[in-house]
């Protein structure tokens, strides 16, 4: 480990020295470094809840932290369009259970509008500013990248005969957890989890938007789909559950599990399946832009027909392009009380009982998938909802699903040298259906951010922050980090 350790340290100190290499804004088809070095103190036992959160899964949950990240990343291109592009990014952090991890490492291959992506890549597909919004309720920035093989179209085409007005994007992909020695770590030994979790997830979006003339307004409309399947439970009367490809096509298509699948499994669909559909629509102009969002998240056929009633994200946002001092607010409220009803009453005579059934949605938990759409036990969705890695008692899944939170995020340019960024989010949590909190859990979070780039030290940048909690919810306490990074290509 120590050997890893130095040999991760020297080549830090490699890229940072290397100042022979020329600097440049443009890193299409070439290589390209960045390494990070981030410290961070704080009161409380937690680091604040900003200063953790939406930071891909890197920064780590204990007070007095800090970490290094080095990266180096590949594009290029060969003959007929073809593109292809590499990274790898290593992260030594501490305190951690194994401080020393890989948290990208991929390769890709792109044809005109096409996309084929394999390994654990950072991606950003949401529709929400991802520095200012609050997360996306289905794949947010807060946890590390699931490996996985993706099939894409990244961003948007023109769809042909439709004289630019429709385009459209999306993706396709399979992936698979490599967090079963952390949750035995940290999971109770006398509770359950599956290992080994297997993924599916797919989405389709729509633009509606003019592409020849300078009308001002555009609609996008989008659907997500996501599934956990698979793997191999530490309860031995469950075993290894269905992963043959005529589950795959079960899980694809939301069907039933067959013969050998548990019973809730027969019942229902094959996995833990949830989504969302998301809506935004942009009023453009000269020198500002203003748009107005919602996700609505579903967790079964009960919430895609609208049955949880307003449960998702709301948002609104908007961009002073010539105003430097606030250059974007964002704006956010975010509800999960309705969840279809308390309790669950599905009908399992459909015939001689119709009826849709729902109720007790239980987003983000699942019976067979205790751990919940986590990764590393940290929330691939929305980090409104607190990670089971709050949880102190060994038992894994979310114990705040409903929720109900106001969100202010705002940033802009101090000078042509200095930015900042300020997050604000008061939070309203009453636990579970099942296990609601006999008073209710509130919170407050903030943080503020402030960058600095030396005109003479091309490549470096320099960034303060200070972050707080207060409320019975995270608790009381306040922090300050830094991070000092440089980036360039060779």
């Amino acid at each position: 480990m120590r050997r890893i350790r130095w040999m991760f340290i020297n080549l830090i100190l490699f890229y940072s020295s290397t100042g022979g290499y020329a600097q440049t804004d443009d890193f299409s088809k070439t290589t390209r470094y960045r390494v990070e070095a981030f410290g961070s103190a704080a009161t409380g036992n937690y680091t604040p809840f900003w200063m953790v959160s939406n930071r891909r899964g890197v920064v780590p949950l204990d007070a007095g932290n800090g970490y290094l990240k080095a990266g180096v990343f590949h594009e290029g291109s060969f003959a007929n369009g073809f593109r292809w592009n590499a990274g790898l990014d290593l992260v030594v952090a501490s305190p951690r259970y194994r401080q020393v991890f890989v948290q990208q490492l991929y390769a890709g291959i792109d044809y005109k509008a096409f996309r084929l992506s394999v390994g654990s890549k950072e991606r950003h597909a949401s529709l929400w500013d991802e520095r200012l919004s609050s997360g996306d309720m289905v794949l947010s920035s807060n946890a590390r990248p699931i490996p996985e093989v993706n099939l894409s179209m990244p961003e948007y085409t023109v769809v042909p005969l439709t004289k630019g007005w429709l385009h459209l994007r999306g993706d396709f992909a399979i992936g698979r957890s490599f967090d079963s020695d952390y949750l035995k770590h940290v999971v109770d030994e006398k509770q359950t989890y599956i290992k080994h979790v297997l993924w599916h997830h797919k989405s389709l979006y729509f633009r509606i938007k003019d592409t020849r003339t300078a009308f001002p307004l555009s609609f996008e409309l989008g659907v997500r789909h996501w599934v956990q399947w698979g793997g191999t439970s530490t309860d031995a009367t469950m075993g290894v559950q269905p992963h043959c490809f005529t589950d795959f096509l079960r899980v694809l298509i939301g069907r039933e599990g067959g013969s050998d699948a548990a019973l809730i499994d027969i019942t229902n669909a094959l996995g833990n399946h949830y989504g969302s559909y998301d809506f935004k629509l942009t009023l453009s102009q000269n020198d500002w832009a203003l748009q107005a969002y919602h996700q609505h998240f579903f967790d079964d056929k009960s919430g895609m027909v609208f049955n949880n009633k307003a449960d998702g994200l709301w948002g609104v946002q908007l961009a002073l392009l010539r105003f430097r001092w606030m250059h974007k607010i964002v704006v956010e409220y975010v509800d999960t009380r309705d969840q279809t009803g308390p309790m669950h009453f599905i009908l399992f005579d459909h015939e001689e009982r119709p009826g849709l059934g729902g109720g007790d949605d239980d987003y983000y938990n699942n019976e067979e998938y205790t751990t919940g759409v986590s990764y590393f036990d940290r929330g691939i969705g929305s980090p409104l909802i607190p990670s089971p890695e709050y949880n102190t008692d060994g038992v894994p899944g979310f114990r705040n699903n409903r929720v109900r939170d106001w969100h202010l995020g705002i940033d802009g340019c101090l000078s042509r040298q200095v930015t900042y960024r300020a997050l604000f989010t008061l939070m309203n949590t009453w636990g579970r259906a099942k296990h609601p909190f006999l008073n209710r859990k509130d919170g407050v979070s903030g943080l503020l951010e402030i960058g600095y780039r030396h005109p003479r030290l091309s490549g470096w940048s320099f960034t303060g922050s200070v972050a707080a909690d207060s409320g019975n919810l995270f608790g009381k306490g306040i922090g300050v980090g830094l991070t000092v990074s440089r980036q360039g290509v060779f």
